[in-house]
């Protein structure tokens, strides 16, 4: 069955020092679209990060998120004193030059600048990372999860309206016979008018009649949709990503509902094929977010 793009995957994995919470939210893209947003110890991993999603997810707009919290004794952060003192000393140095009065707020300012304040850890230790890999390849299986949820829904919709085409189909026949009658009349009536001014050949005429006719004749047009339809149905079932395929035997239906329209030359069929096209554009815009 067909699955959606969207959806929302989490896992939350825990080592020694930390509880790591990973979030993989997915949007509907025509590509693969990989966005990460980590602390920058992990940087090192993006790469494989994206390949594991890129592997799993296959296409959408992808957003991955590492929401870290520390639980051990160790400080996630490390403060360089050294640094601090000489930014201090400068500081100082300058109320002195500019013979402004000394204040009391160095340490809000001091922890503001730069490198005073860096991350105690210096890279990720191999444990740490494969408990994280578990959590990755955990929060992808919840997001397809809920991708195959929803694409059961979606998949309910579509395939209702794919069949209400076909019954519209249906529904023309009646009018194809009393359409043909009443364009033959409608012809001989005005050629009987102008009987008395030309002279007509009815070989000729029955010719060009039966050569006219089989020009609006929608049979065929009527076959190949309803194939379509039917091969529609049938590739909803595939187990494989679907979504491009579906839409690509979406615009041979629309081609052929256009020219059944095209030949309908009467107002009941035309009303009939904008009901196909109103059903084609709702089942077009749920395929957008098929995978």
């Amino acid at each position: 069955m067909i699955r959606s793009m969207t959806g929302f995957g989490r896992a939350l994995v825990e080592t020694p020092e930390k509880k790591i919470t990973i979030e993989i939210k997915s949007l509907n893209a025509k590509q693969l679209d990989v966005s990460v947003r980590m602390p920058s110890i992990y940087n090192e991993k993006e790469p494989e990060i994206r390949n594991i999603i890129g592997n799993k997810l296959e296409r959408g707009k992808i957003f991955v998120n590492f929401l870290v919290e520390y639980t051990g004794a160790k400080a996630p952060y490390a403060l360089n004193t050294n640094l601090a003192r000489a930014y201090h000393e400068q500081i100082t140095n300058l109320e002195h030059y500019l013979n402004l009065p000394k204040h009391n707020y160095y340490t809000q300012v001091l922890m503001r600048m730069p490198d005073v304040l860096k991350s105690g850890e210096n890279y990720i230790n191999p444990e740490e990372w494969n408990v994280i890999k578990k959590g990755l390849f955990s929060a992808a299986d919840d997001l397809t999860k809920f991708r195959e949820q929803e694409g059961n829904a979606m998949a309910v919709d579509i395939e209702k309206r794919v069949k209400i085409i076909n019954n519209l189909v249906e529904e023309i026949v009646p009018f194809e016979e009393d359409r043909i009658k009443r364009i033959r009349q409608k012809i001989e009536k005005e050629l009987a008018e102008l009987k008395d001014s030309i002279t007509i050949d009815n070989d000729r005429l029955e010719q060009e009649l039966i050569f006219y006719l089989e020009k609006l004749d929608i049979t065929e047009e009527k076959v190949r949709l309803n194939t379509h339809c039917i091969y529609f149905l049938e590739t909803m079932q595939n187990t494989d990503n679907v979504g491009k395929k579906l839409g690509f035997i979406s615009q041979e239906i629309g081609r052929e509902i256009n020219t059944i329209g095209s030949k309908a030359n009467c107002a009941t069929i035309q009303k009939l094929v904008v009901n196909m096209k109103d059903e084609l554009e709702k089942v077009k815009e749920q395929l957008m977010n098929v995978l």
